[in-house]
């Protein structure tokens, strides 16, 4: 026999059709979040203080649970500034310019060194190292500026950010809402990743390619420049370059790379994965951060200053990121074991967590699927995606996920994973055009341009993928 459905199961279902409705409208969902926190404290503790306080308690939980990633981006960022302002970004990428001599290795090449520099460094900041130094060479061999801008947003904010393999932010995220392993989900992504990602970029570079072939291209240039990245305008005033002999520019340009060769062959060889992987990202971060700034600042003596000037740049980067992501967190944490921590233990005997009891009881009344739960969390994560975060709605796609596994009794990493890409490719920077503002300002274009660009790829893809789900689940 099934959990019985308590008020607390269908004011949660209530709010995320809710959330749902407010994402497809693309508003904001901080306040419906609150107010279903506030809704479900109140039905848990039957005192206005005791729900007024679960908001606050609730925030601070999805803070501690998210704090791990919040802080690898914001230790990323900063260490990126100071490879940006030395040069070192330059002189690590100026070596791959020479295999870059038509338009189409032009396309292909940016798109690998973009994605492989995404792994470690996630898209927004790996924009401003590459886009700056590649996309000059890119123009110069006949690729147009918003090809340029669109192989590095589907190899960037695409593939990498969707599978996320080395940092491990997102597949924590919908792991822990799913209440799965982040191994799984990460595993179950792989084909998902490879699938979309082939059917898009082929796709896009087949268009564009038709395109230029028939006169009816539109780069959609909006500057002239197109070498500012969307690094350089904020933090710490010092946008000038910093002086560093070409020789310790170099050598630290060949040492970096290698440390972080040296940490993916520690997490193989060690088996870290999830926090530990990223611990060990982060601190090697931290380390290059303190060691570059020591020695591109010794000759003004502000060097111990300026390691503290980054790292406030790279936090303010992580919690703007973030800052909107919290409280959703907050609201779906509460679908798992977050609630009976928070409010204690009123759910009935034999709950195994609010979304869980929801699963079993639609496995009870409803028949569902392998497919019907494909195609469902495509477009969940798809409508998620629509707020241009990318990150902000990945909870609840992991929560339905677990919700769908649970009734159809298979699949829940695939599907979790499903959830996982779709909502990144649409709301990461492939296709919501404010989300796309910092591929398009350094490849001066339009971002609304790049983003009809990527339209039909995106969608070819998110079919594709979904058909391959199906198969799996």
């Amino acid at each position: 026999m099934g959990i019985q459905l308590t008020a607390i199961h269908w004011v949660y279902l209530v709010f995320i059709v809710f959330i749902l409705a407010l994402l497809i409208r693309r508003r904001d969902t901080t306040m419906i979040c609150v107010t279903g926190i506030l809704a479900l404290g109140l039905l848990a503790t039957a005192t206005l203080s005791g729900s007024v306080s679960g908001i606050f308690n609730s925030f601070v939980y999805a803070t501690k649970e998210l704090l791990g990633t919040i802080m690898i981006i914001s230790i990323i960022v900063a260490m990126s500034r100071i490879l940006i302002i030395t040069g070192i970004n330059e002189t690590m990428v100026s070596p791959l310019t020479r295999f870059l001599r038509t338009p189409a290795m032009a396309y292909w090449g940016i798109g690998l060194i973009m994605m492989v520099t995404s792994f470690f460094f996630w898209p927004s900041p790996a924009v401003a190292l590459v886009g700056a130094v590649l996309l000059p060479v890119a123009v110069r061999v006949g690729l147009p500026a918003l090809g340029a801008a669109m192989a590095m947003n589907l190899f960037g904010h695409g593939i990498a950010l969707s599978g996320d393999y080395i940092i491990q932010g997102a597949p924590k995220l919908t792991a822990d809402a799913a209440g799965l392993p982040v191994s799984s989900v990460m595993q179950a992504s792989i084909p998902l990743v490879i699938v979309m990602g082939v059917v898009t970029t082929v796709t896009a570079f087949w268009m564009m390619r038709r395109d230029q072939k028939n006169g009816t291209w539109r780069d959609g240039l909006v500057t002239a420049q197109g070498t500012a990245g969307p690094l350089s305008a904020a933090g710490t005033g010092d946008d000038g370059q910093v002086h560093m002999s070409a020789g310790l520019r170099k050598a630290l340009a060949i040492a970096i790379p290698l440390l972080f060769l040296l940490d993916v062959i520690a997490m193989f060889m060690l088996h870290l994965q999830g926090g530990d992987a990223t611990a060990l990202v982060g601190g090697t971060a931290v380390l290059i951060l303190i060691v570059i700034t020591l020695l591109a600042h010794r000759g003004q003596g502000q060097g111990l200053e300026k390691i503290t000037a980054y790292l406030i740049e790279g936090f303010i980067f992580g919690f703007k990121v973030f800052g909107p992501v919290i409280p959703i967190a907050a609201f779906f944490y509460l679908g798992d074991s977050a609630f009976t921590e928070l409010f204690g233990q009123v759910l009935p005997d034999g709950s195994h967590g609010i979304v869980n009891d929801l699963g079993v009881a639609l496995a009870d009344h409803v028949p569902l699927n392998g497919a019907v739960g494909a195609v469902t969390l495509t477009v969940i994560g798809a409508i998620t995606g629509l707020d241009g975060s990318g990150f902000s709605g990945i909870s609840l796609a992991g929560s339905i996920a677990g919700l769908f596994a649970a009734a159809i009794h298979s699949g829940a990493a695939t599907l979790t994973a499903l959830g996982q890409v779709a909502a990144i490719w649409v709301g990461g920077g492939t296709l919501i055009p404010w989300a796309l503002i910092p591929a398009a300002a350094i490849c001066g274009v339009s971002p609304f341009e790049l983003a009809r660009r990527n339209l039909k790829p995106v969608l070819l893809g998110l079919a594709a993928m979904t058909l391959t789900a199906m198969l799996l689940v």
